[in-house]
């Protein structure tokens, strides 16, 4: 896909979606609709880190977790809007990027998983000892009043997180074309290699660890927002790490759209889940599927989808 025509669709997505309170009624549609736009930005930031450079990273609830935490802060202290605080959850988010990224990327494989689950445990501790932010019990959010012209508070969480999921495509997409996103295939592909034709492997995770996590923390600050409650085990919930590495592993890690597929069907899915059966089988569900497709298609659906157009060239090439 062209970067006009891609850009055209996104801003027509973009359109589209933020005149949708003005037709669409019922607030169930813009809640679930909510959570689905939220995996999808989660996947794209992980994926940056996880997908091009190849290292699995298991703390997103970290990140997810302080950008809820940030927010909340600015509502219960300064009364700040949505806009202000999704910039300062992106910049907490940056700085604890490139702070996690300097103490762990010299370490690799499975021991760089491990200790991104230990900033998970720091976090969620250091927030359950600050009785400002409600310690253990969590917070009440009163969030100031949305614009009228959205109608209510859950479809303004909606379309801001539209504009955040077209954001982090469209970033997503810039940086796997530009060279930051040469450079980290080329780590992943092998880092003793890439630095040896110059690439500064060090520098290249770093980046890619700043812009995951300012990705990942802008994803947690509209919860503040959509929910009038938050507390250390929502924010810092198991389902979101889970999630956020099942969804582009189902999609496919090779490219931008593929965390965005996984995202949409899994997320979709949990949410028809919930309703149907109930909340407690979602995580049990993504497990299933993420076995299955690790098992059965370990490139996921894009990998899938690559195989058959291989196979039909094949088929056609024949004499």
């Amino acid at each position: 896909m062209r970067t006009l025509p891609f850009l055209v669709i996104a801003a027509l997505i973009l359109v589209g979606g933020l005149f949708l309170p003005q037709f669409v009624g019922n607030p169930y549609y813009f809640f679930a609709g909510y959570v689905v736009l939220q995996y999808v930005v989660i996947a794209t930031g992980w994926n940056i880190l996880g997908g091009y450079a190849g290292y699995i990273n298991f703390g997103t609830s970290a990140f997810f977790g302080a950008g809820v935490y940030v927010a909340a802060f600015l509502i219960k202290a300064f009364g700040a809007p949505l806009p202000v605080q999704i910039l300062a959850a992106g910049v907490v988010g940056m700085l604890l990027g490139v702070a996690t990224g300097y103490l762990t990327l010299r370490i690799q494989g499975v021991y760089f998983s491990i200790a991104t689950v230990a900033l998970v445990v720091v976090l969620e501790t250091l927030i359950h000892n600050i009785d400002y932010l409600g310690g253990a019990s969590g917070m009440q959010t009163i969030a100031p009043p949305a614009p009228a012209w959205f109608g209510g508070q859950t479809q303004y969480v909606f379309c801001a997180m539209l504009v955040l999921a077209v954001v982090a495509v469209v970033a997503a997409r810039f940086i796997e074309r530009s060279w930051i996103g040469r450079s980290l295939r080329a780590i992943k592909a092998s880092e003793p290699a890439a630095e040896a034709c110059g690439v500064p492997t060090l520098s290249m995770k770093l980046v890619a660890c700043a812009i995951s996590g300012a990705i990942i923390a802008i994803a947690g600050a509209p919860y503040a927002y959509y929910a009038s409650h938050v507390d250390p085990l929502s924010a810092f919930s198991l389902t979101i790490g889970l999630n956020a590495l099942a969804m582009p592993l189902i999609g496919g890690t090779r490219s931008w759209i593929g965390p965005v597929i996984g995202a949409l069907l899994l997320a979709s899915v949990q949410q028809i889940a919930t309703v149907t059966i109930s909340s407690e089988f979602n995580i049990l569900a993504v497990g299933i599927v993420l076995i299955a497709f690790v098992v059965l298609a370990p490139e996921g659906i894009l990998g899938l989808i690559a195989d058959l157009k291989e196979k039909l060239r094949r088929r056609g090439a024949r004499p």
